[in-house]
């Protein structure tokens, strides 16, 4: 045994994800959503923090700029009569999901992010995702939250 592990011999997938969200393939972008739906399907993170897609047995590491998955947009839902107010984020991948607002925090360059697919990856809002979540945040005393439900959640610094 040479003392190597999966984590060191895991090869490229030859994808880069930029900032935005946008897939590239040896520097072409990918524009098949089915084939991008799929790859988001069956992708984890590795114990180093590398997004890796399992495919038919095949496990490669896919190039992120910065997060994988990116809150494109964002809408409000008073949750009607019932209460359960609630905001709602489309993602990178077509999917639509409930934020997890005690995810929130502040990174670099003061870009939102949040935690998203039962918290398992760390999403990046786009300018415009963030405009739209910006709309229901209060400053308090020094300290921007988000009101939500009846509970104020804080807005952290970069964990």
């Amino acid at each position: 045994m040479n003392g190597k592990d999966e984590a060191d011999t895991l090869p490229p997938c030859l994808i880069f994800i930029d900032k935005e969200g946008r897939w590239y393939h040896q520097g072409v972008e990918m524009i098949h959503r089915d084939v991008i739906r799929m790859f988001y399907e069956h992708m984890e993170l590795d114990a180093r923090g590398r997004y890796v897609i399992t495919w038919r047995g095949q496990r490669c590491y896919v190039e992120v700029e910065d997060t994988a998955f990116v809150v494109r947009s964002v809408d409000y839902d008073p949750g009607g009569t019932g209460g359960n107010e609630r905001i709602l984020i489309r993602l990178s991948d077509d999917t639509l999901e409930a934020l997890a607002p005690e995810t929130l925090w502040v990174g670099d360059g003061n870009v939102l992010y949040c935690k998203v697919k039962n918290e398992m990856f760390p999403a990046r809002f786009t300018r415009q995702a963030y405009y739209q979540v910006a709309a229901h945040i209060r400053e308090e005393e020094g300290t921007f939250v988000l009101p939500l439900g009846g509970r104020k959640y804080p807005i952290r610094e970069a964990p």
